[in-house]
């Protein structure tokens, strides 16, 4: 019976001592404290812990521009294409923050730009980086994609008014005359959204009303 009980004894402080684990690697990464999230992971803890909505190491030192901690980790074989309970994976966050630099190194290391439903050319709207977009653009992506709600990168940018991303969607022969699933092209949606001046682009370079 004391075996039992030292045995049941020693399986409750591994667990406790795992989870107090689990929660200091995750809480670090959210801190940006790097050494503390790889003395964790050189002690045993997985390179591709997540929290409970599912948002791995990768993704966490990615939303946070932390392209230290983002190079360390897919170095160390991170799964760079994991997806959250959002469906969004690592690129997709580096996509809306804007943050190019981040977004080409996990290309590099196997980050998909379209992996399926939204892509970095989408999100790449919502991050308003012009560079980002046009560096995404330069890997042939599906430029007239439709993400889930219906609507093409040209739309978001023209709807959000981003007159420059619309200029180089534009510039990258990207359709202006498709409609989204309610029947509003970009130009229409620029127009109810009250974009002027991308309203006047468009018409300029012979969108359709």
């Amino acid at each position: 019976m004391r075996k039992l009980l030292c045995g049941l004894c020693l399986l409750l402080l591994v667990g406790g001592v795992r989870a107090g684990a689990y929660e200091e690697i995750l809480a670090a990464a959210e801190k940006n404290e790097n050494e503390v999230v790889v003395s964790l992971l050189r002690r045993g803890m997985d390179v591709n812990t997540a929290d409970p909505a599912g948002n791995t190491l990768l993704m966490i030192a990615t939303r946070n521009s932390n392209l230290e901690l983002v190079q360390f980790l897919v170095s160390n074989k991170a799964g760079v294409n994991r997806r959250n309970r959002f469906g969004d994976t690592a690129s997709l966050l580096a996509a809306v923050k804007g943050n190019l630099a981040v977004l080409q190194l996990l290309h590099a290391h196997g980050g998909l730009i379209e992996p399926g439903g939204w892509s970095a050319l989408h999100y790449a709207v919502f991050g308003d980086n012009p560079e980002l977009l046009a560096w995404v653009i330069t890997q042939k992506p599906k430029l007239d994609a439709r993400a889930p709600n219906g609507q093409t990168a040209l739309m978001l940018a023209a709807k959000a008014g981003k007159l420059p991303l619309v200029r180089l969607l534009i510039d990258a022969d990207a359709d202006m005359d498709l409609a989204d699933y309610e029947g509003g092209t970009a130009i229409q949606l620029a127009k109810k959204a009250g974009h002027t001046e991308i309203v006047e682009y468009l018409r300029g370079v012979g969108a359709v009303e």
